[in-house]
């Protein structure tokens, strides 16, 4: 009974799409170690990446249940259709909380610290689309703290690298979030929730979302000079630049028929060929 609930909660966040982040979490922990963390670090730092985005997602189901009832989109979940306790979510939201804060403790004191304020970054995210349009920004920031939160786990100092490389997440999040909201935008107008899609249409969202991701080319691209990251980390960037055009070329205001293949498929090959490409180079050196 209980690992069937946990299946039906894994299912509901879309664990495997842990894979957006956590790659760039593993970038940053490689450029602060300037070559391969210890074990101990590595698995902390996945601990903690693994705890942060389940509870963040858990809560949102839970903050999004009345509205997620009344979507058609989104009615088919697992809290919605009564597969799932509002209650067993809330344990699990508790538990995964718990896995973030102490991986965040047996890595350093300045991330166990950090980490209650980031936690409340995440949880809080779900509640911003009931007042801002800038909703999708808050979640790129949430999921960009990854790279820089693993440079901390083995520095334990700030520094630009990790901040480009973080502000690049937030950008490229947010440029694919705009895109994913675009099925929304009825929905959202009639819930009156906001978004910057159901505010202001479907082609100034996608002209945004362009923007975010011409950022997020530049900033990687800033990232790996202030490094000195060699040939294999540009040609990663490169390709990811014509990955993110052909993203764009698949959703457009005449066609919203391919916003999954845009979202899950493209963005998930992003965030793998950046950590070969980057690693690459950064091991080879």
């Amino acid at each position: 009974m209980l690992l069937r609930k946990l299946q039906t909660t894994l299912d509901m966040i879309k664990f495997e799409h842990t894979l957006f982040a956590l790659p760039f979490a593993l970038i940053g922990a490689l450029l602060a170690a300037k070559g391969l963390p210890t074990a101990w670090q590595a698995g902390w730092i996945i601990a903690a990446m693994v705890g942060a985005r389940s509870s963040a997602m858990t809560f949102n189901r839970i903050a999004d249940f009345r509205y997620d009832k009344l979507n058609p989109r989104t009615s088919g979940r697992a809290l919605p259709r009564g597969n799932l306790s509002i209650q067993f979510a809330v344990v699990f939201t508790i538990g995964m909380s718990a896995l973030f804060i102490l991986s965040a403790w047996q890595l350093n004191w300045l991330c166990f610290y950090l980490s209650f304020p980031t936690l409340a970054i995440l949880l809080l995210y779900s509640y911003t689309k009931r007042f801002t349009s800038l909703s999708h920004v808050v979640l790129g920031f949430a999921v960009g703290c990854a790279p820089l939160a693993a440079w901390l786990a083995i520095r334990g100092e700030f520094a630009w690298p990790p901040i480009l490389l973080s502000a690049a997440v937030m950008f490229w999040v947010a440029g694919f979030d705009l895109i994913y909201a675009l099925q929304d935008i009825d929905f959202d107008r009639k819930a009156k929730l906001f978004s910057l899609p159901s505010r202001f249409g479907i082609a100034t969202a996608l002209r945004v979302s362009t923007l975010f991701h011409v950022l997020t080319v530049l900033l990687l691209t800033a990232t790996a000079t202030l490094v000195n990251l060699g040939w294999m980390a540009y040609i990663g960037i490169a390709i990811v630049a014509g990955i993110l055009y052909w993203e764009h070329r698949l959703v457009t205001p005449q066609d919203l028929s391919r916003i999954n293949v845009a979202f899950f498929n493209l963005n998930g090959y992003i965030s793998i060929l950046l950590l070969l490409t980057f690693a690459g180079d950064i091991l080879l050196k």
